[in-house]
């Protein structure tokens, strides 16, 4: 892994009880890599142990984890990138399986997926929200992934200047693998063990709050990314409605050749004018989705993926090194 520039990104808020092992577990396994330390506003020495711990410290100042990554993925050029919490509960022993996995599969894209996650999220709440959310994601987005909701992850240099970063808080790694998803990348998953947070570290994840916006964000981007199938839902619950609302008054009109219930018609042949709408909506928008996706393929395939076949590489070593070498002084 010497050929590679790596760079190893932690986001951190208030988390100073296990900022300062995590930067020196990183920086055990992977000794050649760039650590960054991201402090989203901490009111405690976070950032202050961070830096005596060897780490680089940018402050991110506007709150939110997804601010915190669109930030790192711009500001920082690598050829692979490690993304970790700053919590302690991800092992950094299993960082370099996750980067030889990405060099191996040539993925863009390798989860660490949590082991008993979905029995055992470390908080009340956190496990059933897990089993839920990854359930709906498969249903919507496909079988790609098996918890969605890990933040410890590596990337090729294509995926994180491809990737748009829209999001602002916890929802972010929804939207990282719906990108995935959408552009059909090569991905993988390997199992990690899962920690629980040592005494004095809290969790920033509100299980209703951010449960909400997490399901916002999974509809947002259906409607974004599958526009058919979104506006065709609602026009098919249009319908269902009108047809409930107009049958009674059909079967009375049929019998008696009148229409006593005029409002209720009016209301039924309103719903299904909305259904109408709404299909023809989906059918529109999901043209345009369709050539959205083709320009964010063209110019993800337009980007260098960080990493050559392992042939070439063992040609470039030294070169390779060298650009590794200048980047970091």
């Amino acid at each position: 892994m010497q050929a590679y520039d790596i760079a190893v990104l932690i986001p951190c808020y208030n988390e100073e009880a296990t900022i300062s092992s995590v930067v020196a577990d990183f920086r055990r396994v992977l000794p050649d890599a760039r650590i960054y330390v991201y402090d989203n506003n901490s009111k405690d020495r976070t950032a202050m142990l961070a830096k005596l711990a060897g780490a680089t410290v940018v402050r991110e100042r506007r709150q939110g984890k997804g601010h915190v990554v669109r930030r790192m993925f711009a500001d920082i050029d690598a050829d692979i990138y490690v993304m970790a919490d700053g919590d302690g509960t991800y092992p950094a022993d299993d960082a370099p399986e996750l980067v030889l996995t990405l060099i191996s599969e040539r993925a863009d894209m390798v989860v660490a997926t949590r082991k008993d996650v979905t029995r055992d999220a470390g908080r009340k709440g956190h496990a059933f929200g897990n089993r839920i959310f990854n359930s709906i994601y498969r249903r919507l987005f496909g079988r790609d992934f098996t918890d969605i909701f890990s933040g410890y992850r590596a990337f090729s240099r294509r995926f994180a200047k491809s990737f748009p970063a829209l999001s602002a808080g916890f929802e972010i790694e929804t939207e990282m693998s719906v990108h995935a998803s959408q552009l059909k990348l090569p991905v993988a998953e390997i199992p990690v063990a899962y920690g629980r947070r040592p005494e004095g570290s809290h969790s920033k994840l509100g299980t209703f709050r951010d449960g909400g916006r997490i399901l916002w964000m999974l509809a947002l981007l259906m409607k974004e990314t599958r526009p058919f199938t979104f506006f065709g839902s609602i026009a098919l619950g249009f319908a269902v409605v009108s047809l409930g609302f107009m049958v009674p008054v059909l079967i009375e009109y049929f019998r008696t050749g009148l229409v006593d219930r005029l409002p209720t018609w009016i209301l039924a042949v309103a719903l299904s004018l909305m259904a109408l709408v709404a299909f023809v909506s989906g059918v529109i928008l999901d043209s345009v989705a369709r050539g959205r996706a083709e320009q964010k393929r063209v110019h993800y395939l337009t980007l260098k993926p960080g990493f050559a076949p392992t042939a070439e590489r063992t040609d470039a070593q030294p070169a390779a090194k060298t650009k590794s070498t200048r980047k970091v002084a």
